[in-house]
């Protein structure tokens, strides 16, 4: 009979935040396999954006510069009030004295993902496994049977610890029979990618622009190579209609003046949710990023928060593999990153979203002046620019005991 793989770590995804997981494990040391189900990373076009501190944090794998040369350096966000052309910006230059890096960086996740995937299968104590799908696992009191699929078969590995990173849909997360309770915006969400210089038509655009508007709100955001145009949709029309050249030319006719003339790349079409997991470990069994947590893209929160549950996580579970804490220590993983999630991160999404979708009310000049009282108050604007970069979030979790 054929011997049974082993390793201390197993994880499920191999998204930015399984890779970055990943490669915290194998620079300790740790014999860690990563499982993907694709052929290679996603190249998801949804997260694109990352904060100071996450930037911060990815220094420590010896990442960031990567990102500094692949991306752009976004300093400035504007909220734009697209009725009147208001513009009310906000520079991170504000909190330098906090941050080594005060401003986002505009790159497309799969680039994070691929160059950690890169490095793992170059490093000794890791295996990286493309085209292998997790199936079922069962968890005994010394460790956990894993069971995936491959072109050839099914195959089997035991684990000390397994780690869902799976994404929204996790395996992980459903096999666990952890509730994922919430909801879903009745709205959804099409995502237009083109090279067309939306600069040409507004030249005052920052690289992350947020647009209010009690009608269609937008979210206008640069990446190295092209503009993407978040819009929100209803449900009325179908996929086909709401992806047609009819509809891509309605939208840019009233951005730019001349939809016919703007060619898209991409033209994506999603749902979006606010939903957190009950539970971010069950045993020896952990969720992480989207398998744990998701939320509206509005603020650039979600990759963000899931980067800072690996390195919460791998803080939490290196003295565990090391013989130098107990499960306890796994606990107060759950307990940070869980109730982080509930208080910060949807909340300030929820938040988010709620600023730009305007309303048909009065609420859409209420919101006008509320960002406009933060924007004038040097204190209010310098904890808004700090709660937005996610310094907040990882100050209360820190807390947490």
């Amino acid at each position: 009979m054929k011997a049974v793989e082993r390793c201390q770590v197993a994880i499920a995804g191999a998204g930015p935040v399984g890779t970055v997981l990943a490669t915290l494990l194998a620079q300790a040391g740790i014999e860690v396999v990563l499982l993907e189900a694709g052929t290679d990373c996603a190249q998801d076009l949804r997260a694109s954006t990352f904060h100071p501190p996450t930037l911060e944090m990815l220094d420590q794998i010896g990442i960031t510069g990567m990102l500094l040369d692949k991306g752009l350096k976004a300093p400035v966000y504007h909220w734009r009030d697209r009725m009147s052309g208001e513009v009310i910006d906000f520079d991170l230059a504000e909190i330098a004295d906090v941050t080594r890096y005060p401003f986002r960086i505009q790159c497309e996740q799969y680039h994070l993902s691929r160059a950690l995937a890169d490095g793992l299968a170059q490093h000794p104590s890791a295996s990286v496994r493309f085209g292998a799908r997790l199936l079922t696992f069962d968890e005994a009191a010394d460790g956990v049977d894993v069971a995936y699929e491959t072109m050839s078969g099914i195959e089997r590995l035991r684990c000390d610890y397994l780690i869902g990173a799976d994404g929204a849909n996790s395996i992980v997360r459903k096999w666990l029979g952890v509730e994922f309770d919430g909801f879903t915006y009745s709205e959804r969400f099409l995502c237009l990618s083109t090279s067309y210089e939306l600069r040409d038509a507004m030249p005052d655009l920052a690289l992350v622009n947020y647009v209010s508007d009690p009608q269609e709100w937008l979210v206008l955001l640069r990446v190295p190579t092209l503009w993407r145009v978040l819009v929100p949709t209803d449900g009325t029309s179908s996929d086909d209609e709401l992806r047609s050249d009819a509809m891509k030319n309605a939208i840019f006719d009233r951005l730019v003046g001349d939809g016919a003339a703007v060619h898209t790349q991409h033209r994506t079409l999603y749902r979006v949710h606010q939903r957190v997991a009950k539970s971010f470990r069950e045993g020896r069994v952990m969720l992480v990023g989207d398998s744990a947590h998701l939320n509206n893209p509005l603020g650039g929160f979600g990759m963000n928060s899931g980067v800072h549950d690996a390195f919460n996580l791998f803080d939490k579970l290196l003295p565990v593999l090391k013989g130098q804490a107990g499960e306890e220590n796994l606990a107060l993983y759950d307990r940070q990153r869980r109730e982080v999630t509930h208080s910060f991160t949807q909340t300030q999404t929820r938040e988010n979203m709620a600023m730009i979708r305007g309303g048909q009310d009065d609420a859409h000049q209420r919101r006008r002046e509320a960002m406009l009282a933060i924007k004038q108050d040097d204190a209010r604007r310098r904890a808004y620019m700090l709660r937005q970069s996610m310094y907040e979030s990882l100050a209360q979790a820190a807390q947490i005991a």
